[in-house]
């Protein structure tokens, strides 16, 4: 009698990695609320089991995911603005971030809201939103003081919010005059 050979584990060491995209996947398409454990191991072309083996529940995937989403942001952020030699050249990169970086893709407007309505409605997920927040502001202090800072942080927040869900295509040149009036105010000018 011949002894039938056991399954081994497959080796999969980017399974965790999958999965916390797949997780984005998911919510741009479902939203947070429409997100599962069983959507998720689908998308991730993973095993049911493999969610509870890699994380522990549902809240920290969701934070692994919205992080991993964060860094992504604030990185592309961040080198737009490590990018600039001059104050002239930081207001023009804070311009092409509101214009054109912080929602590149319907995507990322997707996610970023339902990051912001997660951490609105539950705040252990702020430390998520603090966390961009604060590279964010540190970016932009390499060039203005830490209120300006604080405002053009906001303001992008907000221009790129409206850019994104107005019919109308943003100014480009009413973005930049926005940027110019902001900065108008810090001392440093």
């Amino acid at each position: 009698m011949t002894a039938e050979p056991t399954r081994g584990r497959r080796f999969d060491p980017e399974r965790r990695d999958r999965i916390i995209d797949a997780c984005l996947d998911v919510i741009a398409e479902h939203g947070v609320a429409g997100t599962s454990h069983r959507r998720v191991a689908a998308a991730a072309d993973v095993p049911l089991g493999s969610m509870t083996y890699h994380f522990d529940g549902m809240d920290d995937l969701l934070r692994e995911a919205f992080t991993r989403l964060s860094d992504q942001m604030a990185t592309r952020f961040e080198a737009r603005l490590a990018a600039a030699a001059s104050r002239e050249e930081a207001k023009d990169a804070v311009a092409q971030i509101i214009a054109h970086d912080v929602f590149g893709e319907q995507r990322d407007l997707i996610l970023t809201h339902e990051l912001y309505t997660l951490a609105a409605r539950v705040p252990a997920f702020r430390d998520v939103t603090n966390a961009w927040m604060r590279r964010s502001r540190a970016a932009l202090e390499r060039h203005f003081d830490p209120l300006t800072s604080r405002i053009l942080d906001a303001a992008i927040e907000g221009l790129t919010i409206h850019a994104a869900l107005d019919v109308e295509p943003p100014d480009p040149a009413a973005v930049r005059s926005a940027v110019e009036r902001i900065c108008r105010q810090d001392p440093d000018q």
